[in-house]
């Protein structure tokens, strides 16, 4: 029995990724390195906010699904795009489509965690912006 060769992680960070949480973890170390930073510095950085021992799970994929607030504190000190870390993480729709078109953005980061109160008046909210943008419909 054979052991499969791990995915290339080179162009992780590129283009080519499709919004998938699983490797968000890599490419989180990979930065994280990049600037040469441990664990525990990087606990310091984001002023406690991440512990090192959260991140450490983030990196290993023992947790594959940050929070969008966890991701906005780590792009502010590895110094990365907010909006690229929550496009690696799936929560939003890649720039760009498969031919290099503009793509419109879709952030879906609420919808696992939503209660039907906020669902509810999520809905109300979209009914008033469309009714307000557009008083024919």
């Amino acid at each position: 029995m054979t052991k499969e060769a791990p995915a290339e992680r080179g162009d992780e960070a590129g283009s080519e990724f499709k919004g998938q949480p699983s490797v968000i973890g890599v490419i989180l170390a990979d930065l994280r390195k990049a600037k040469g930073l441990s664990l525990r510095e990087v606990q310091e950085a984001t002023g406690g906010a991440v512990s090192n021992a959260y991140l450490s799970q983030l990196e290993r994929q023992k947790i594959r699904k940050p929070s969008p607030n966890v991701l906005r504190v780590l792009a502010e000190v590895y110094g990365v795009s907010y909006e690229r870390l929550m496009e690696k993480a799936g929560y939003l729709l890649p720039e760009f489509d498969e031919q290099g078109g503009p793509r419109r953005r879709l952030a879906v980061f609420a919808i696992d965690d939503l209660t039907a109160e906020e669902e509810e008046e999520l809905l109300k909210y979209l009914a008033f912006l469309r009714f307000r943008n557009n008083p024919t419909r």
